[in-house]
């Protein structure tokens, strides 16, 4: 891990090229169609109907880098509406195979062309969808033409306009980006091919071994019906391993798709489980005839227990924090070195178990929370949905849609740990209540290995009985509370005594009064709060970055300054107290003695919490002036003394406690004397 985080500041003064390579793509062998493309905004409308998708329309173009965000690029700042997107590119025809045409994402409706023929369209922003072109593609020059609108302050449309009929109240509270803002790219995989894998990895604590079982969505695009047999290889830090499948036999009628399932045994040499700070990961590769597709996965367990949330059977209690996309300049743009500083940023900070965002970012975050250790709830569509929008049967299919593509993006990923039906509706309503319960029971049976929850912000007006409020239906409480958190938690708790609690949503604005002095320290005084009520299992702070918005109370700079890190991710005061506050061990100084020629013995006390956050330390390492030490490994409530050489003569030493994954999650200054 050490050395491995590199902000590529100069790539961007190197070209759209390389700065278009900065966007990783996980399907293999894929064509990028990144890079350059002519742009045009349409305020007025009229491109579909003046046939802009035609190559006879020449002029009118500015050239810009997709991936793009309009909305953000100086030419068009804060554009709302329709916006064209065209770009030519070669093709040689492939027999017997099929052309897919990719975008990770588009904001927010997307209708596309290719060769001035309609392929298709699609509704979503932070999605991925694909069309097969295999019959629009031609031998040579081709073009290729996207139509998107940014234009989500409608009443249908996810996320969208709420009906409230409050000033200034409609509006999403974070910038409608708009744009193609992540990678279109070709794949050409053969007419029997597969789609999509699901692998369920699950230990059994007591015995240390795990049952595999594998879902592959295969796809016969030829005229005959097919009965591929997939072979499937499971590997390790790159070592295969021996494992035997059952399966059995699938026929596949010509132009249909089916799911073809096996399952495995792993025994217990071979299993090492997922968590925060030892994340062993496994390699799949299944290959159809001569299609090739792999998934990386982590074997863990995660339960709730009562008022606790289990992760490999060990209580888990971590803080977290919302990441907003949005970045200076760059909107929605997600290249792998913003990713990269972000996911660093928030590890050090503490950030460990959150509901995330509102939507899923690009994949890469969740390839590194993969790696590197992380807990996640991911959340798709209704922030702040009206009762009359979730009760609309198009509201309700376009959610499931959105939600189905979320899912099916992330579902092998160990760090995704549940899965969120909405944020801050009305939930205590009838229209919330059925909502919670309908969207909870389709998420569950799309994914059951998930839990499941929603982010309230109604238990803090105290309802009377469970039945009252829609989080009688989750696995565990997500709450959005920025005030009296005693009373609110602590009602909570009465209500749903088995439930976790999880503060999906606290914080204090850096601009509001006593500014980022009082920002700072509202963390240490709420997480005082947080420690005396074991039920609560994750404290989410919202947020992680400033943002742009044009909601109610935004600053006049256009930001909303809720962030530890500013909008260019400068570090706020907080952001260290955050980090200490935050880190699962406390270090108390216990003795200093003083010896000849300036060589010195510290006794450092190491406490592992019990209260907040809480979970066990192994293979930490602890580092002042030259040495490094490990720390014996520590669960909860544990506590040991460590003997340090300090040389020199001064008063304070800086003490550095380092994740064995290569993260600093503390820095501390001891008066030595």
């Amino acid at each position: 891990m050490k050395g491995c985080w590199k902000i590529f500041f100069l790539l961007l003064l190197s070209g759209p090229e390389v700065l278009v390579a900065q966007y990783r793509i996980q399907e293999l062998g894929a064509i990028r169609l990144d890079g350059k493309w002519q742009f045009a905004i349409d305020p007025a409308d009229v491109g579909q109907k003046a046939s802009w998708f035609s190559d006879q329309i020449k002029d009118g173009f500015d050239q810009v880098t997709v991936p793009h965000c309009f909305t953000t690029d100086p030419r068009f700042r804060y554009y709302t509406g329709t916006a064209w997107y065209r770009k030519h590119f070669q093709w040689s025809p492939q027999p017997g195979k099929r052309v897919l045409l990719h975008f990770d994402a588009a904001f927010y409706k997307a209708d596309i062309w290719l060769n001035e023929k309609k392929v298709g369209s699609h509704e979503g922003g932070y999605t991925p969808f694909h069309f097969d072109v295999t019959d629009f593609v031609t031998e040579g020059n081709n073009l290729l033409t996207v139509s998107v609108t940014n234009n989500t302050w409608k009443h249908g449309t996810i996320p969208g306009a709420k009906d409230h009929n409050r000033p200034n109240y409609a509006l999403p509270g974070w910038l409608n980006f708009g744009g193609i803002t992540r990678p279109v790219y070709l794949t050409v995989p053969p007419e029997v091919y597969t789609e999509n894998i699901k692998v369920e990895a699950l230990p059994d604590l007591d015995a240390g071994t795990a049952s595999l079982k594998l879902k592959v969505r295969i796809r016969n695009s030829s005229d005959q019906p097919a009965a591929p047999g997939p072979a499937i290889q499971v590997s390790r830090e790159g070592q295969p391993l021996a494992v035997s499948w059952k399966s059995g036999s699938t026929e596949i009628p010509a132009g249909a798709t089916a799911i073809w399932e096996a399952e495995a045994s792993l025994p217990a040499g071979l299993v090492k489980l997922w968590n925060l700070d030892t994340p062993n990961l496994y390699d799949l590769s299944v290959t159809v005839g001569a299609d090739r597709r792999s998934a990386r996965f982590g074997i863990r367990k995660i339960e709730v227990a009562g008022a606790r949330l289990l992760l490999n059977g060990q209580p888990v209690k971590a803080a977290g924090g919302n990441r907003v996309i949005d970045y200076q300049n760059y909107g929605a743009l997600e290249p792998d070195w913003l990713i990269e500083q972000d996911f660093r940023l928030m590890k050090e900070a503490g950030m460990e178990l959150h509901r995330l965002t509102h939507y899923t970012p690009a994949s890469y975050f969740y390839e590194l929370a993969d790696q590197y250790g992380m807990l996640i709830i991911s959340e798709a569509g209704n922030w702040q949905l009206s009762p009359d929008q979730m009760d609309a049967d198009s509201i309700r299919a376009k959610f499931k849609q959105q939600f189905t593509e979320m899912a099916e993006r992330d579902w092998n990923h160990p760090s995704v740990f549940a899965c969120s039906v909405g944020n801050e509706y009305l939930s205590e309503q009838p229209a919330g209540q059925r909502w919670t319960r309908d969207m909870i029971a389709f998420a569950r049976e799309l994914d059951p290995t998930r839990l499941y929850t929603f982010a309230t912000m109604r238990l803090n007006i105290l309802p009377q009985k469970p039945e009252d409020e829609a989080s009688q239906y989750v696995d565990f409480i997500c709450t959005n509370t920025y005030g009296a958190h005693a009373r609110s938690l602590d009602h909570m708790h009465r209500l749903y005594p088995d439930k976790p609690v999880l503060i999906s949503e606290w914080g204090a604005r850096a601009d509001a009064a006593g500014g980022e002095k009082a920002q700072a320290a509202h963390i240490t005084d709420i997480v005082k709060l947080i420690r005396e009520r074991p039920y609560v299992i994750g404290a989410s702070w919202w947020a992680y970055n400033d943002y742009e918005s044009r909601y109610q109370g935004t600053s006049p700079e256009g930001l909303r300054p809720w962030g530890i890190v500013t909008h260019d991710r400068k570090l706020r005061p907080s952001y260290e107290v955050h980090q200490r506050e935050m880190a699962p061990l406390v270090l108390q100084k216990e003795a200093f003695t003083v010896g000849a020629e300036g060589s010195h013995l510290l006794q450092l006390r190491v406490v592992c919490r019990d209260d907040f956050p809480a979970y066990p330390v192994k293979q930490y390492t602890l580092r002042i002036g030259d040495t490094n030490v490990t720390i014996p490994d520590l669960h909860p409530g544990e506590q040991l003394v460590l003997e340090l050489p300090v040389t020199g003569f001064n008063n304070t030493a800086e003490v550095t406690v380092t994740k064995p994954t290569g993260f600093v999650i503390l820095k501390q200054t001891l008066s030595l004397y």
